[in-house]
């Protein structure tokens, strides 16, 4: 379980196409999230960590998003990332581990989650807490979905449960909305939480 903390083995992975979660398009919930807001949000700090093959990423650039800054540390998805989108700023492609970013260097409006939080080690999930915490502006919203069910092995993607994330996040977050996802890929329908969380 502890390989998951390290850069290279996300990059073999990568390189193996061995990332079977990986649905090879926007999630339906944060597309439908993303074309609800306004344009006086395009100019928003948005942090994308663990952002992988970055779908979202792509489509927050393809509507006129101007400051996003996508974080991943395998440097496969972020150079696969910079050949689709060659007018993708360089300066937002960061290869790092989301863990070691500094709040002194960034903080942002929001931030959006989708299958970091599920494949990092569980045991670091306090530590995810914190630094998304830290990361974001007062009152800055984190984003995203979690899956609402356990997979049963050791192997990433690691599951949880609402009871579970309701005890982690409320340490750092006021709790806006978790529920199951209405509008979910089909392959994942009901086992999704969409939450929208609001830093204290």
């Amino acid at each position: 379980m502890d390989n998951v903390n390290q850069a290279e083995y996300w990059q073999q992975r990568y390189e193996s196409d061995s990332i079977q979660w990986d649905m090879g398009q926007v999630s339906p919930p944060l597309k439908a999230y993303i074309d609800q807001l306004p344009d006086s949000a395009k100019n928003q700090a948005i942090l994308v960590p663990g952002a992988g093959n970055a779908y979202e990423v792509g489509y927050l650039h393809e509507q006129g998003f101007t400051n996003v800054i996508l974080v991943d540390f395998a440097p496969a998805p972020i150079e696969a990332f910079a050949e689709r989108y060659p007018d993708f700023p360089a300066e937002h492609l960061i290869c790092a581990d989301f863990f070691d970013l500094s709040a002194e260097d960034y903080q942002f409006d929001w931030i959006l989650e989708q299958t970091f939080f599920c494949a990092i080690n569980p045991s670091r999930r306090d530590e995810y807490v914190q630094q998304m915490a830290t990361l974001l502006k007062p009152q800055g919203k984190l984003i995203g979905l979690l899956f609402d069910r356990e997979f049963g092995d050791d192997d990433i993607p690691f599951g949880g449960s609402k009871e579970e994330y309701l005890q982690r996040f409320k340490t750092h977050f006021d709790i806006d909305v978790m529920e199951t996802s209405y509008n979910s890929h089909p392959a994942r329908q009901g086992t999704e939480l969409f939450l929208k969380l609001l830093a204290k």
